[in-house]
């Protein structure tokens, strides 16, 4: 008799590299839920974050994916799970599941479903935590090697930041993430600032929802939209605002949806950044998918980690390698 589909969930502690400081405070482990999809002697699996600014827990993600556990006996597939999960961290973590599992069944890539060509390695910002001038500076040096940094900004003090940092790594490109702490009173003053600093873009410098303002403004330093892009939906108002917009699979829900984003983001002439929450290879390996003609990669989550999954993602002088099989797809 043929075994029918089983879904399985777990939660996974990872201590993070000495901690990781953003905006809205720091944290010293990564807390990923993994959803596995078995099929007789094939299983299929997908890692996501659950992220309170968007309203989701750790229980809650669990939940909604072990609800999905009679359909998925029942054979649910990736465009059915659109209508059945919203776009968030537990539809990503069965999506990434479905395709893992379709590619070790049909024997062909992830990419090759997607129709994709062979994937190729490429070049990821390394992320260099929220600090004072003086630590961020230093950490930037330690961290030559990669020629892409992104630097944390919190609101005051940021122009001193991106002055040291500047000073710190003369040659480094430099893009920025200020996650919703600047305010409309400073806002062209910081810009003034990143400009100065050559940073080459910024990600949601005001907060979601407050950011109308961008419509009417001189965007010196091209601007990238986070916190207020999740899906298609927020493309149109996105790309009123902002000059890229920056995809993640725990924000679309998974790799099928973020592939259509991207399309669309195409089209309305945004920029596109691929980025990610700190996490461990098995959510960066589908993201890459996404990554290969992207403007902007941040895909460092292992490297912020004191340890990764093995086998693993092989990073190499700032470029990320396509995943191993045994890993992902």
């Amino acid at each position: 008799m043929k075994r029918a589909r089983e879904l399985s969930v777990g939660v996974e502690r990872w201590p993070i590299r000495g901690g990781f400081t953003i905006s809205r405070g720091s944290k010293r482990e990564a807390v990923v839920v993994v959803a596995t999809i078995r099929d007789g002697d094939r299983h299929g699996h997908g890692e996501c974050v659950p992220y309170a600014r968007y309203g989701e827990s750790v229980e809650g993600v669990v939940q909604a994916i072990e609800a999905c556990g009679p359909a998925i006996v029942q054979g649910l597939d990736r465009a059915n799970l659109q209508a059945l999960l919203p776009a968030a961290a537990a539809r990503n973590a069965l999506d990434c599941a479905l395709w893992d599992l379709e590619a070790k069944r049909s024997g062909r890539s992830a990419a090759e479903l997607a129709g994709l060509a062979p994937l190729h390695a490429v070049g990821t910002a390394f992320t260099i935590s929220l600090a004072s001038p003086e630590e961020m500076a230093a950490r930037a040096r330690d961290t030559a090697s990669y020629p892409l940094l992104k630097l944390k900004l919190g609101g005051d003090g940021d122009e001193a930041r991106l002055a040291a940092v500047r000073e710190a790594v003369p040659k480094a490109r430099l893009i920025a993430d200020a996650n919703e702490a600047w305010r409309a009173p400073n806002l062209e003053r910081l810009l003034a600032a990143a400009k100065a600093a050559g940073v080459e873009l910024i990600e949601q410098p005001l907060p979601a929802g407050d950011d109308a303002l961008l419509e009417h403004i001189d965007r010196i330093v091209p601007l990238c939209a986070d916190e207020s892009a999740h899906d298609r939906a927020s493309l149109a108002t996105i790309a009123k605002r902002y000059d890229a917009v920056n995809i993640k699979l725990d924000k679309t829900g998974g790799l099928t949806e973020a592939l259509a984003t991207a399309a669309e983001a195409r089209k309305l002439r945004l920029k596109i950044m691929v980025g990610c929450m700190v996490a461990t290879s098995l959510a960066m390996a589908p993201a890459l998918l996404l990554a290969q003609d992207a403007d902007f990669v941040d895909l460092d989550g292992p490297l912020l980690l004191e340890r990764d999954r093995v086998p693993g993602l092989a990073y190499s002088s700032g470029m990320v390698m396509p995943a191993p099989a045994a890993l992902w797809g």
